[in-house]
């Protein structure tokens, strides 16, 4: 019979290297042959962004200093290792990056309907940000990532248009930060060991046949 592992998963649905580390985990697991019990917790990489977004090219080269050569790079480089992992990034449709409050909030929501609603949820909206260009602060965008998901659209925008889960999110964001967590993705296996950043399968397979091995 194979370990289950806890995976608490801190990360946002516009960052590239989330979307990395989440299929690198995914088939990590598959290569160790550990089953994972996976939880998504929220970070939001724009937490003051105004709602209609901004540049993706302008904010990055803003953020971190780069030269438009070098956003180039970087962008072919994620969108390389995307396509290792069977993950496809058009960068050519995502022109801009938005705040995601609203898309934890929905994400909280599908957590309580269960860990493979939410992983469906959270792979929608991923596709829909980084394969499509979507919008994903829009409610529209956000009830078809959920109807994408195979879950309840009615229900999707119930949540969408109260507040509910604000508090929640809110409340987890604090948590994971007071933790020490400054960058995502941050994998916490067993709720103590952590693994930083997109790494590749092979990286996640060998921590987690380790984890296993050591907790047998």
């Amino acid at each position: 019979m194979a370990t289950t592992l806890k995976i608490d998963f801190v990360s946002d649905v516009v960052c590239p290297w989330c979307a990395i580390g989440l299929y690198g985990l995914l088939q990590g697991a598959a290569q160790a042959g550990v089953e994972l019990d996976l939880t998504f917790h929220p970070f939001e990489l724009n937490p003051q962004m105004a709602p209609e977004g901004e540049d993706i090219a302008e904010h990055l080269i803003a953020k971190y200093g780069m030269s438009r050569e070098q956003l180039a790079q970087s962008q072919e480089a994620i969108r390389q290792r995307g396509e290792a992992l069977g993950f496809h990034f058009d960068m050519d449709a995502r022109s801009r990056t938005y705040n995601t409050f609203d898309a934890h909030r929905l994400l909280h929501w599908a957590g309580e309907l269960g860990a493979a609603q939410q992983l469906a949820l959270k792979q929608s909206l991923l596709q829909a940000y980084f394969g499509m260009g979507r919008n994903v602060s829009d409610t529209d965008v956000l009830v078809e990532a959920a109807l994408s998901a195979g879950l309840d659209g009615e229900a999707a925008r119930e949540v969408l248009d109260s507040r509910r889960y604000a508090g929640e999110v809110r409340a987890s964001e604090r948590y994971y930060q007071q933790q020490g967590i400054s960058g995502v993705p941050a994998v916490i296996v067993n709720q103590q060991y952590l693994i930083s950043g997109g790494q590749p399968p092979e990286t996640f397979a060998q921590a987690l046949r380790k984890i296993a091995d050591d907790e047998a």
